[in-house]
């Protein structure tokens, strides 16, 4: 059957506005790593590379080897490729080593979108996605807690060689050994090969933990690490832990078009801000024109957000953001009144203007009139100050004991409990987390604040659920960077499906009519 591949690129599909937008970039940037020597067979076009790759993960097939098979068996993927078959190594070798490259494709594409009407530039909504990479959870942990695998793992090391030798010595297991010898022959080379492969991993644990240090998290107290693929992070999710990355991701709330995107091995996204507040200025920046193109522009985000440095950092870049405080929805008149009054109702602990300082002793009186002295420095979630603590068993018969102390959950209460104060120390002037709190409390910005689940979730939703690019397949978080930035591309191009069409339509329409106005 004669097959025309051209026809195969229809217009109104993913595969066709691939195919145009990729014809329309300067791929330039490739050049470099496509630049083959005199000697030598001629490299693939680095277009044909790029939309194939696109064009798969839109599709699902995220692995170098599946992309391999769609170039040969599927028919679109041999119209795109233009009927090349580039083997995995290839590809893996495209995807993995053009991290500038594909940042500047990104643009290329945004600027496409800009071009068809797609940006609006007033709202943005900032999240994060979190997503499995190729990392072994079971290799992860703090330095400490991998140690004591490691060493217990040798310790059922030498437990298996004991126990075999033991059985070789053993006068009864010899014969029952002559007896079933065929079977018992196999299960010897397998226990063999079974202790061969525990020392090969017991030889890479060691030295994989000889050089490694403990991590620290964005509250600065160390997190846990991992062997297969140290950048990546053990991240909370709504179906439990995962190991892998987070892709915090600015969205457009017009069309829900991704402005910027970076992939971190962190869960929380805070410490990631004010980079994407840099990424995003300076995106925005190459879509409009403008040299301030966030002048009036508003970014939302979510209370994992909210801390005084970010707060800071917006006002110093003149962004105007939107960060609610996680205690915001408690101070919401409708959810007071949907709260379900049989709960009882948690006492609301002391907090700092609770307690009286003294400045002639250095210390703090607590409600009860006890003193708090004074006992050093310290640190917390990246601040310094200053701590204060009640002396030894003067909070033990303490009437206001439930309403000062918090006990950690899932842990027996303390028999001897004492209030401490951490004092942080002010480092900026003015207080925004005050100011932000009163913000957020004003009606119209609450309701403001309700659009940004409806600007950013459904591209996630899109990314993972739809178009099936719900995993890293790389490793370190440069190349899984790159890789979140395609799944943002991929997700771009199909925003862009209808508006190209109808522009293409509207073009051989007039060709059409300037035809038959020729003829007549």
């Amino acid at each position: 059957m004669t097959v025309n591949l051209k026809e195969q690129l229809s217009p109104n599909t993913f595969e066709w506005a691939v195919d145009q937008l990729v014809d329309m970039m300067d791929l330039s940037v490739f050049e470099q790593n496509y630049n083959n020597d005199e000697k030598g067979a001629d490299a693939y076009p680095p277009a044909v590379l790029l939309k194939v790759i696109l064009f798969c993960y839109n599709r699902g097939l995220l692995s170098s080897r599946e992309i391999e098979s769609a170039c040969k068996e599927n028919i679109v993927v041999k119209a795109l490729a233009k009927d090349m078959e580039p083997d995995h190594s290839t590809i893996a070798a495209f995807i993995s080593g053009n991290d500038e490259a594909v940042k500047k494709i990104f643009v290329q594409v945004l600027l496409q979108c800009a071009e068809l009407g797609l940006i609006n530039g007033e709202v943005f909504g900032l999240d994060g996605c979190k997503q499995t990479s190729n990392a072994s959870k079971e290799w992860s942990g703090k330095v400490e807690e991998l140690k004591k695998k490691r060493d217990k793992l040798g310790k059922y090391i030498e437990r298996i060689i004991k126990q075999h030798k033991k059985l070789d010595q053993d006068k009864k297991a010899q014969k029952i050994k002559k007896k079933y010898k065929k079977t018992l022959d196999d299960a010897e080379e397998r226990r063999k090969k079974c202790v061969k492969k525990l020392k090969k991993k017991f030889k890479w644990l060691t030295k994989k933990l000889e050089n490694i240090e403990p991590r620290k998290g964005v509250s600065g107290e160390e997190v846990k690490s991992n062997l297969t693929d140290p950048q990546s992070a053990l991240i909370k999710t709504g179906e439990g832990y995962v190991q892998g990355y987070n892709g915090v991701t600015v969205a457009d709330a017009a069309n829900q078009i991704i402005i910027c995107a970076k992939a971190i091995g962190s869960g929380p996204e805070s410490g990631s801000f004010p980079e994407m507040l840099d990424m995003l200025n300076e995106n925005m920046k190459q879509v409009t024109g403008k040299e301030e193109p966030l002048k009036d522009s508003l970014v939302l985000a979510d209370t994992g957000l909210f801390t005084e440095k970010n707060l800071q950092e917006a006002k110093k870049k003149d962004i105007e953001v939107l960060i609610p405080d996680p205690q915001f929805r408690q101070r919401d008149p409708y959810f007071a009144e949907k709260k379900n009054e049989k709960v009882p109702k948690q006492p609301k602990k002391y907090a700092r203007e609770d307690f009286k300082y003294g400045k002639k002793k250095d210390e703090y009186i607590c409600p009860a009139g006890e003193s708090l002295k004074y006992i050093g420095t310290g640190e917390l979630r990246n601040n310094t100050g200053r701590k204060y603590q009640a002396k030894k068993g003067a909070c033990v018969k303490c009437h206001l004991k439930d309403k000062c102390i918090t006990e950690k959950k899932n842990k027996q209460p303390s028999k001897n409990p004492v209030r401490t104060l951490y004092i942080a120390d002010q480092k900026y002037e003015e207080n925004l987390s005050e100011k932000m709190r009163e913000k957020i409390d004003d009606p119209v910005y609450r309701e403001l604040y309700t659009r940004r689940m409806q600007i950013i979730e459904p591209v996630f939703a899109n990314i993972t659920h739809c178009k099936g690019m719900d995993r890293f397949t790389l490793r370190g978080e440069e190349k899984v960077n790159l890789q979140w930035n395609l799944y943002c591309i991929v997700h771009n191009i199909g925003k862009c499906i209808k508006s190209l069409s109808d522009k293409y339509a509207s073009k051989v329409g007039i060709k059409r009519k300037a035809k038959k106005k020729k003829a007549a």
